[in-house]
């Protein structure tokens, strides 16, 4: 047994600083010095473990150990779900069928504005709470790089927009997760969570679409973004303190999605915005770039996706392709890949289905030189808390990569390709997407290096001893969790029951903190390097990473502090403090 130590060096800041070091190094090398996102990834893992063997004096065996266990969780489940999901989109793309339902869509919504709103936000919150794992990301940035949007717009906007859904994810995983780290009963950790994400998920709307358009584009779809983002928020906020976390972001998103259609068969903005031949969008009596897009050119000649984009963009004017738009049966044919999905996913997290799966190919693998080997101590853990358990569990069956693998299956057959066609891209599509999968298991071996060795903890403690001010850096610790590991729920496991304590040590609710280290990580999806990873993958924009980086870092940053400002209220000022549930 290995007895985690939070302050190896005998001083709180330079134990803090050399705990931040190689995640300042990844971060760095991705954003100042444009290293490729795996060499970056391989450079910050190699610095962890050097950190935590010669500083943390971690055993080296139990060091390697939470590495390759976090290499075998960045393969399967998360690696497994996105080869999938690139998968039937390469397919549709390859049958010309991406092509129609991007005709469609524009169809329905051809202000580029509007299709931010249902695209990214609407359908993107409705995938993030059947799937997650960065599976709204990647399906969102492939269909608006399809719409005429250039990679960089695709992939940040798409990942400034899967901030609200993401606390209530994969049927609430993130919530209920935080419950059993926590002991808090799980309708108020939901209740919290949803009275804290509600004045952003309305928000959300506006911000993504001034974040590509400007103020000036804004203004022409206010009434669309108060829509979208009114029937997310109000029924998130229902869901979440009457019936629990488990539905929420299904939902808000469908709700989202059917109120922005329903006000489209009436309204429209009177100033209409088109894409020209090279991607910029503006109104159509006069394109030219939007002031937000001059900015965060991207450089075009090095991008495979941008011709893509730019060939995309000059559709508009082809009439044969418009003309099958409007064939009703094209259309149908181009959403039933998507449709067959959605149903795969629905019927995957269903629990008496996945349960039945689970019974039939699910093994448990207690990590060798790593189960039970690790003891995280007090204040970070209750006294006497077990140790750290490191069980990979392959389900092969109840995966939801597993459903999106099978959906593949049936829409390739119904798309007309053959068995020997569907296994040549399959391979085909691996070998596309293989840095990214390695990418991946890199990050993960990266975050289980940190979680083992206690660095995590360091810097959760730093900023735990901020008294006063706590519930601001308790949120941006919530936020810090998921820019490390990529996932809220993650967060959630590192740091909830440092919240707990925390909080009754300070005299705060421990409610309102950990529902704040859920809220506030929502804010750190989008500079987590493992959803950069996949959103560049989608769009065929790998290799880019640090300009997608560069174009969320601040949104990111502004949003987490707003949100730990709201905490702050929430904490100590009437009437905020009432939004508190007892």
């Amino acid at each position: 047994m290995w007895i985690q130590n939070y302050n190896p060096l005998g001083n709180v800041y330079l134990s803090t600083a050399i705990a931040a070091f190689p995640a300042l190094v990844l971060f760095a090398s991705i954003a100042v010095f444009k290293m490729r996102v795996h060499f970056a990834a391989l450079l910050s893992l190699i610095l962890a473990l050097i950190v935590s063997v010669g500083v943390y004096k971690m055993p080296a065996g139990v060091a390697a150990a939470s590495s390759l266990f976090g290499v075998a969780f960045g393969l399967f489940p998360i690696s497994w779900l996105l080869l999938n999901v690139i998968f039937i989109y390469q397919l549709t793309v390859k049958r010309g069928l991406f092509e129609v339902l991007r005709q469609s869509l524009a169809t329905v919504a051809p202000d580029p504005r509007i299709q931010l709103i249902l695209i990214a936000f609407g359908l993107g919150a409705f995938l993030e709470a059947m799937a997650g794992f960065g599976a709204p990301v990647a399906i969102c940035a492939a269909i608006l790089i399809q719409l005429g949007f250039k990679p960089l717009h695709a992939t940040g906007l798409a990942l400034i927009a899967n901030t609200a859904p993401v606390a209530f994810g994969g049927l609430g995983l993130p919530i209920t997760t935080l419950e059993q780290v926590t002991g808090i009963d799980v309708k108020l950790l939901s209740a919290m969570t949803g009275r804290q994400l509600m004045p952003f998920a309305a928000i959300i709307p506006f911000w993504v679409v001034a974040a590509f358009s400007g103020w000036r584009g804004l203004r022409g779809v206010w009434p669309a973004a108060l829509t979208a983002g009114l029937a997310f928020a109000i029924p998130e906020y229902l869901v979440s303190n009457y019936h629990g976390p488990w539905l929420v972001g299904t939902a808000s998103g469908i709700c989202s999605i059917l109120a922005l259609i329903g006000l489209l068969r009436f309204w429209k903005p009177k100033e209409e915005w088109r894409f020209d031949g090279h991607g910029n969008a503006g109104p159509m009596t006069g394109i030219g770039k939007p002031r937000a897009v001059e900015a965060a050119e991207p450089d075009y000649e090095s991008s495979g996706g941008v011709a893509v984009a730019t060939a995309v963009a000059q559709v508009e004017t082809r009439p044969a392709v418009a003309a099958i738009a409007t064939d009703k049966k094209s259309v149908f044919l181009s959403w039933l890949p998507w449709i067959i999905l959605t149903t795969f996913i629905l019927l995957w997290g269903m629990p008496p289905i996945m349960d039945a799966l689970d019974k039939l190919a699910t093994f448990k693998i207690q990590a060798p030189y790593l189960h039970h080997l690790v003891q995280r101590i007090p204040p970070v853990v209750l006294p006497n808390a077990s140790a750290e358990s490191a069980i990979f569990k392959l389900n092969l069956l109840s995966s939801t990569g597993t459903g999106v693998f099978f959906a593949a299956l049936v829409a390739g057959l119904v798309m007309g390709f053959s068995p020997r066609q569907l296994v040549a891209n399959y391979f085909r599509t691996f070998w596309s997407i293989r840095l990214s999968l390695l990418t991946i298991a890199l990050m993960l071996a990266l975050g289980n290096v940190t979680k083992y060795s206690g660095t995590d903890a360091t810097l959760g403690l730093a900023l735990a001893h901020t008294g006063t001010f706590y519930p601001f850096f308790g949120t941006l610790l919530g936020w810090l969790g998921v820019v490390m590991t990529g996932s809220d729920t993650s967060a959630n496991v590192l740091f909830g029951s440092l919240q707990k304590i925390t909080a009754h040590q300070l005299g705060i609710s421990p409610v309102l903190m950990a529902g704040a280290n859920s809220s506030g990580g929502v804010m750190g999806k989008m500079m987590a390097a493992q959803s950069i990873v996949i959103a560049s993958t989608a769009t065929n924009w790998y290799g880019h990473e640090s300009r997608i980086l560069k174009f969320v870092f601040f949104h990111s940053l502004a949003l987490v502090t707003l949100m730990g400002i709201f905490v702050y209220l929430q904490a100590y000022v009437v009437p905020f403090t009432h939004m508190v549930p007892k």
